[in-house]
């Protein structure tokens, strides 16, 4: 009976599909792990980077020999080798032949193949030629040679090698970047002279530190000449744990009063920094700098020129700001994630790589010694079985005329073996000159000698490892360059403030009423004067510079900053305060300061409490404000107000009742916030029941004077005036001259 509950499929295999999927996933991982995005320490290539060089070798692409159409290479890759798009293929291609991409470029190209501004700018693949580059011979040179393992291309129809026979850790000097399922990968490029350097010290001393070979490799070396500012001890970091960062930062020189850009980081778009530092421009973000250029050219690759509006602009702290917010600084990610001899990716610290790097050079020798042995040992063979047949010749030649199978007859009458024999029977007749036997028994003695010289080498690991040695040393001479980037220890560059940054020009902060801010250029303003919205008007004005941070105080005793050169223009209404700030529901804005960090100014309540308090206190970056005096229960919170010499000037406290007194400011406390004295006399049932309250303070410098405006009347009190009116603080003080005691406004100079 059949059983309904589970269907049957004849002929397909039936599992789970959480094991389906499973399987697939990791089989999916492993294939983008090991044939796509990391590279194999042998020849430091991935699988499409060592395809598209060895079809150019196979399509005859050297150095020495004219140039093909990249799309010629490209179409044998993907329909040889790499079964994928051509796009891909391609950019792969141009990624090696761009001399600002690669250390140590493995491809010449002929046409447009991008620029450091736009690296994807290149032409289409059938207006581009292309050819390998003479360094590139240090990944083929031994290929024919028994060094590396075959497998069949992707049909089967065609053989590929499985990794290229490196001369040199090629992984280290170019690079490379890679994401895989899981993990990923970033070598950073180094120089040629300095890898050698370490390798051969490696070799004369095995058990050599990460710190030896840190006295040879000092930093990765990127093909611009941009400076790397990571420190020392870092890199030291970096090559111990195979894991880190790098710093590089612009080189600028002073030119004319300008400051010359001359290189960028490695991948960094010069159009790209122009865009941020114009943006900042924009944004009056940068008032240091008049202008800015690009001159570059073919003869100057990177030429970016900035124009300052002075020659006293300090240009390394301008250069350092920049530094912090562009691009003309960057951080590179290290991370030696590879995929060792064992066919694993393993995160290797430098010793571990060049270790496994020179294990794989050695046995890549040992290979190509081998099988020159066996080919020299082979061409003796065969000399030695066409010495005999030269010796016997009259013989060979009656045995090949006479018998039916000349080769068994030669076989069984002179003990050849079958390959002697088919050498004996295809050589041509003119090679069995008088003179043969002489060049015969000249290159047995070559090939004699050479294969002692052979065995001796593979028989003795100081002889291998000094084959090692020397050919890694050749081609340095041949292929070594100086370092390009500089090792510079910097510090880290620092963003310079708004209020560094803002042109100091005089403003006049306003605010009205209703809680509407501005600032207008200048200290000339009539601030009573401006528009205002309907139902409005000016509730303070006050005068400082645009690089300042103004504050705002509420009713509540809040206070708010922002910088005075991010207020809207005067020739508007302004915006509300309350769009920039968040103060308490009901709370109204009440009045503005500006100045330095230390100015002094008097913070009043209603109720005749109050202290003196630096700027710096009203200053905070919380939207919601910061308290900085307490009142009373429903006591108003007066203007801030400004105070010239804390130590001369005299505190004027005037009621609604038209009671001043006038006491020195010493004798007010100076705190952070709090509620303060009391500055002047109020009687406690006048306060409770409204009927009194202080309504103006000020503070008069020494030999100064005070005016008061009582509707059109006003009163100016000199210095000695005032006097009259002296007191100690807390006191009631004296009452003004009648049709004078109910003040407006007062004003002081």
């Amino acid at each position: 009976m059949t059983d309904l509950t589970r269907p049957t499929f004849h002929g397909f295999e039936q599992i789970p599909l959480h094991e389906y999927a499973e399987k697939a996933y990791l089989d999916y991982s492993m294939y983008v792990v090991l044939d796509r995005a990391l590279p194999f320490i042998g020849d430091g290539l991935k699988p499409v980077q060592r395809r598209i060089v060895y079809a150019m070798s196979e399509l005859g692409l050297s150095a020495g020999n004219k140039p093909k159409k990249s799309a010629r290479t490209v179409g044998d890759v993907i329909g040889k080798f790499h079964p994928h798009g051509d796009g891909a293929c391609y950019e792969a291609l141009v990624l090696m032949a761009q001399p600002f991409s690669y250390r140590y470029p493995l491809i010449d190209g002929q046409g447009n193949f991008g620029s450091p501004d736009d690296p994807k700018s290149f032409a289409a693949m059938r207006y581009t030629e292309s050819k390998l580059t003479p360094i590139a011979e240090v990944l083929l040179g031994e290929l024919g040679q028994g060094t590396v393992d075959w497998t069949a291309n992707f049909d089967g129809t065609l053989e590929e090698p499985s990794w290229l026979p490196a001369r040199l850790p090629h992984l280290l000097l170019n690079g490379t970047t890679g994401i895989a399922v899981g993990m990923a990968t970033d070598v950073p490029p180094h120089n040629l002279n300095e890898i050698v350097s370490a390798c051969v010290r490696l070799l004369d001393d095995p058990d050599a530190s990460v710190r030896d070979l840190c006295e040879h490799v000092r930093g990765p070396d990127y093909p611009t000449a941009a400076e790397i500012i990571t420190p020392a001890a870092d890199l030291l970091k970096l090559y111990e744990t195979g894991n880190g960062s790098i710093r590089a930062r612009a080189v600028y020189v002073r030119e004319d009063g300008n400051l010359v850009i001359t290189a960028l980081p490695y991948q960094v778009s010069p159009s790209k920094v122009i865009e941020q530092i114009a943006a900042q421009m924009r944004a009056k973000k940068l008032p240091w700098l008049e202008d800015l250029r690009d001159e570059s050219d073919h003869a100057n690759p990177i030429r970016l020129v900035l124009v300052p509006r002075s020659n006293r602009i300090d240009a390394e702290q301008l250069m350092g700001h920049l530094f912090a917010t562009t691009d003309l600084e960057k951080s590179f990610r290290a991370n030696f994630n590879i995929i060792g001899l064992d066919g694993r990716p393993q995160v290797k610290n430098l010793k571990a790589f060049l270790t496994e790097w020179l294990a794989f050079r050695v046995d890549t020798v040992t290979r190509r010694l081998r099988h020159r042995l066996d080919k020299v040992e082979r061409r003796l063979h065969l000399l030695d079985g066409l010495l005999i047949a030269f010796l016997n010749l009259d013989e060979v030649i009656r045995i090949i005329r006479t018998e039916d199978d000349a080769r068994a007859a030669l076989i069984a009458r002179f003990a050849l073996s079958e390959e002697q024999a088919d050498y004996i029977l295809e050589t041509r007749l003119k090679q069995l000159a008088r003179l043969e036997e002489m060049k015969i028994r000249g290159e047995q003695d070559e090939l004699a000698k050479e294969r002692e010289q052979l065995i001796a080498t593979l028989a003795s690991k100081p002889k291998l490892k000094k084959k090692v040695k020397d050919e890694l040393l050749a081609d340095a001479k041949k292929f070594g360059d100086a370092r390009r980037s500089p090792l510079v220890e910097r510090g880290a560059a620092q963003a310079l403030d708004d209020t560094e940054l803002v042109a100091s020009e005089p403003v006049t902060v306003v605010l009205s009423a209703k809680g509407w801010i501005r600032a207008a250029k200048g200290h000339d303003v009539d601030a009573a004067g401006l528009s205002y919205r309907e139902g409005d008007a000016l509730q303070q004005a006050v005068r400082g510079r645009s690089n300042q941070q103004v504050a705002f105080l509420d009713s509540t005793g809040r206070a708010y900053s922002t910088g005075a050169h991010t207020l809207p223009s005067a020739r508007g209404n302004g915006e509300p305060a309350t769009g920039r700030f968040a103060p308490p529901a009901g709370a109204t804005f009440v009045g503005a300061a500006i100045g330095d960090a230390a100015q002094r100014f008097l913070l009043v309540s209603g109720y005749g409490y109050g202290f003196v308090t630096r700027f710096e206190n009203f200053l905070g970056r919380n939207k919601a404000g910061k308290q900085l005096i307490n009142p009373d229960k429903g006591a108003p919170v007066l203007p801030p107000v400004p105070v010239h010499d804390p130590a001369t000037d005299l505190v004027v406290a005037i009621t609604t009742a038209g009671h001043l007194l006038a006491f020195p400011i010493a004798e007010l406390p100076e705190l952070d916030r709090g509620k303060g004295n009391k500055l002047i006399q109020v009687p406690p049932a006048k306060l409770k029941s409204g009927e009194e309250r202080v309504n103006l303070v000020a503070s008069v410098r020494a030999g100064g004077e005070l005016t008061l405006f009582c509707g059109q009347r006003k009163l100016t009190l000199s210095w000695r005036d005032l006097q009259a009116y002296g007191g100690a603080r807390a006191n009631r003080g004296n009452q003004l001259p009648r049709g004078f005691q109910r003040v407006d406004a007062v004003e002081t100079a």
